[in-house]
């Protein structure tokens, strides 16, 4: 029989690790799918250290991408995410491309609620004319449950 304190001390471990569960899944659940306005700035470190206006677009996210990634990844031709570790209140991952700009990138997303989201991608690599860097600063506000006429992107391949 074990001793009682080490018995309260296994309820609290138990306990503790419910509630974490909970609070998990709390979470996860308030990561809307559907239509979201993101506004991107980027700046490029290399080659000529200038940054780009403001852009605003919207995108569809699906659940499956949510459940996926935790996070409304960006949309790269040739990129996908690898090391994705979802936490309470974001994720973080490797962006890795190949293609037209050869490269790795860190993903760095963060959730303030259920309707607002920032995203921070730093890349370093190359393109046809040379050395790349960037950051690129998003962020997301839902709009609706409902795409309407926004397509959700093919997300990217995983590996």
């Amino acid at each position: 029989m074990l001793p009682s304190m080490l018995r309260t001390g296994l309820r609290i471990t138990s306990l503790t690790l419910c509630l974490i569960a909970i609070a998990a899944t709390a979470q996860a659940q308030t990561r809307k799918p559907g239509l979201w306005e993101v506004t991107t700035t980027m700046t490029f470190q290399q080659p000529t250290g200038a940054g780009g206006a403001p852009r605003t677009t919207q995108v569809c996210v699906t659940q499956e991408q949510l459940d996926k990634y935790g996070a409304i990844t960006p949309q790269s031709a040739g990129c996908h995410f690898t090391n994705v570790v979802k936490n309470l209140t974001g994720t973080t991952a490797d962006m890795v491309c190949s293609g037209k700009m050869d490269g790795k990138g860190a993903l760095e997303s963060s959730w303030a609620d259920a309707d607002h989201t920032t995203t921070k991608v730093h890349f370093t690599g190359t393109m046809p004319l040379g050395a790349v860097e960037w950051t690129s600063t998003s962020s997301y506000v839902y709009k609706s449950p409902d795409c309407g006429s926004v397509k959700p992107v093919d997300e990217p391949a995983a590996h």
